[in-house]
């Protein structure tokens, strides 16, 4: 079978990962894996990144190229792509204009929706995100719930391929004379992972800790991330528990990997209230470790998390306080989660993931050649 040759996005990778740069990663690393994997050939659209050796880099600046691929779908970029590229694949997106088949991966559609809640830069993919729908790009999207989205948002003749992601690789634990937290050793705690923005969710998630924390003042929730568009809010609901409880709550700002792995080693339960998710990596780190999850029942996470998580309705304060309280007083039933997360991360396979998207992409390459 010949191969099919991809342009393939890798410009989240070249930052400190998000959950977008781990999944591209991902992808990269099963697609090469393939023993008939296409050939992946890089392409960047940053101006301030240097492309790896034989990649490509588009001549549009990213913040102007959303801004016109939102409006125009010329001139097309194949002059710039790989010589012999039968499909383009957007990693994170934004596919950019072309003459070959495109392939766009959408994660979680909150930006979508929510236009005032995410930085302007974030927001403006969403126009060009909607161009390269309306003119053929076939959607990837890694949950049935965000290809559900995608359908409301951009109508039923949307095309949308949904291939689910690989587990994360199951996270060593730390040297045990690496002590990143102190005040946290022989203490039992709540751990939320991510970006302080405001899909975590993360001030009902402080409100809600209050409940557990009145009764169980041993009990800390650390709240590790970098600061984003919700960290005020966050301030504030902490500022709203009385003093004694706001002792129990611990920002860490932004952690490294290895503070992370502590963490998760260490943490009692994960909470992962999200208002909505594409798909989740936390969910399965925390159950590859045997970490017990409280989760929400909003986008993806149901999807991913399936029997191996406590979920409830995000907006329920008193629903997911009581959750937290039945997970960290009830050891039987962290028993079972536990034994189920094993069982959960089971179902995600990256070289399924690889498997289904070469297929894909040999199917478009057909395609467009007929």
């Amino acid at each position: 079978m010949t191969r099919v040759t991809v342009a393939f996005d890798i410009g989240p990778t070249l930052t400190p990962l998000t959950g977008v740069g781990q999944a591209v990663v991902g992808m990269r690393a099963a697609l090469n894996a393939l023993g008939d994997a296409p050939d992946l050939v890089p392409y960047i659209t940053s101006w301030r990144a240097e492309p790896p050796a034989g990649g490509r880099r588009l001549p549009l600046p990213a913040a102007l190229a959303h801004r016109w691929w939102a409006r125009r779908s010329w001139p097309p970029m194949d002059r710039w792509m790989p010589p012999g590229a039968q499909v383009v694949h957007g990693t994170n997106y934004v596919v950019p204009p072309t003459r070959v088949a495109r392939v766009v991966s959408v994660y979680d559609c909150w930006f979508l929706r929510h236009r005032d809640d995410v930085h302007p830069d974030v927001a403006r993919t969403g126009g060009a995100l909607r161009r390269a729908v309306a003119n053929g790009a076939v959607v990837h999207t890694s949950s049935q719930a965000s290809a559900d989205a995608i359908h409301e948002l951009f109508g039923r003749r949307a095309r949308v391929e949904v291939v689910p992601l690989g587990a994360p690789a199951t996270i060593a634990a730390p040297a045990s004379t690496f002590r990143p937290v102190p005040e946290l050793e022989g203490r039992p705690f709540v751990l939320a992972l991510g970006t302080l923005e405001r899909r975590k969710n993360i001030p009902r998630l402080v409100q809600a800790f209050a409940a557990v924390a009145a009764s169980a003042p041993e009990v800390r929730l650390v709240l590790a991330g970098a600061p984003g568009n919700d960290a005020a809010a966050i301030d504030d609901a902490i500022a709203t528990l009385p003093r004694t409880l706001t002792q129990q709550v611990l920002l860490t700002g932004r952690i490294d990997e290895a503070t992370k792995a502590w963490l998760l080693h260490h943490a009692t339960a994960l909470a992962y209230p999200s208002l909505d998710e594409g798909f989740g990596f936390p969910l399965l780190e925390a159950m590859a470790l045997d970490l017990p999850v409280v989760a929400a029942t909003a986008g993806s996470i149901p999807e991913v998390a399936g029997d191996a998580a406590v979920l409830v309705d995000p907006m329920d304060v008193d629903a997911l306080g009581a959750a937290l309280s039945q997970v960290l007083s009830d050891s039987a039933l962290r028993r079972r989660l536990s034994a189920a997360g094993r069982l959960r991360v089971e179902h995600f396979s990256w070289s399924t993931t690889a498997r289904r998207l070469a297929d894909l992409y040999a199917a478009l390459a057909v395609e467009t050649s007929l």
